[in-house]
């Protein structure tokens, strides 16, 4: 399975499998259901209020189909309703997020590769280029990849039952975020999944550098203490 490794906000790489061809289709089908659903709700509005202008109609019905995937991905990182729903998000093939003018150019040849002959373009494409990319991914430096689902959402949902009587290690722990959180479970997780010690290794030293922390415990067992700090020291604030 091909994978791409997707920088992180704390500029640690995670490696994403791309997205198949069926969740990407799976994707655009939930969208264009949206589409065919604002379509009618916008007919029978018309049809309720007795409306006569064509243009202004024609504008309302037209214009939000034509920006929709545009728009969805520019505001929601990559995603519209669809690719959420299916965890896949567009990327730059090097793993950093896409920018503006990414977007738009994956979206000006995406109104011909995905409305031309039913997408069967758009889905040779991505067969055949062997990264996951359309011609409006290849022209645009992006791809899709499939995010994996989280097991632990938020921090409140660790690895490890709650302590009474809990002495925390590390104070430092308390300048984490919930972001940051979830981006150490998700490193502990991919070595106990994959048994890819990279990412805990990465950011093991990212965080002790934030937060100014020296020790000597073993990177595992650092990011296993510094979870349970913050989960008592936020949940005792």
């Amino acid at each position: 399975m091909h994978t791409i490794a997707v920088r992180t906000t704390q500029n640690v790489f995670i490696h994403y499998p791309l997205a198949s061809v069926g969740d990407r289709i799976l994707a655009y089908l939930i969208d264009l259901l949206i589409n065919i659903i604002y379509f009618f709700a916008v007919i029978a509005f018309v049809i309720n209020l007795d409306l006569n202008n064509s243009w202004v109609i024609g504008a309302v019905l037209v214009l939000p189909y034509l920006f929709y995937k545009l728009l969805f991905e520019i505001f929601m990182n990559g995603q519209t309703p669809g690719k959420r729903a299916m965890t896949i998000k567009v990327v730059r093939v090097d793993g950093t997020p896409a920018t503006m003018g990414g977007y738009i150019l994956r979206w000006i040849f995406g109104l011909i590769e995905l409305n031309v002959a039913s997408g069967l373009i758009a889905m040779l494409a991505v067969i055949v280029g062997g990264k996951g990319q359309r011609i409006g991914d290849m022209v645009a430096g992006t791809t899709v990849v499939k995010l994996q689902e989280e097991k632990t959402a938020t921090a409140q949902s660790v690895f490890i039952s709650p302590e009474t009587n809990y002495e925390v290690t590390f104070q430092q722990a308390i300048q984490l975020n919930p972001s940051d959180i979830e981006l150490i479970q998700r490193a502990l997780e991919i070595n106990r999944d994959l048994g890819n010690s990279k990412p805990v290794l990465a950011i093991t030293e990212k965080v002790k550098n934030q937060l100014g922390i020296r020790t000597d415990l073993p990177p595992i067992k650092f990011l296993y203490t510094l979870i349970k700090d913050y989960r008592h020291l936020t949940s005792s604030s």
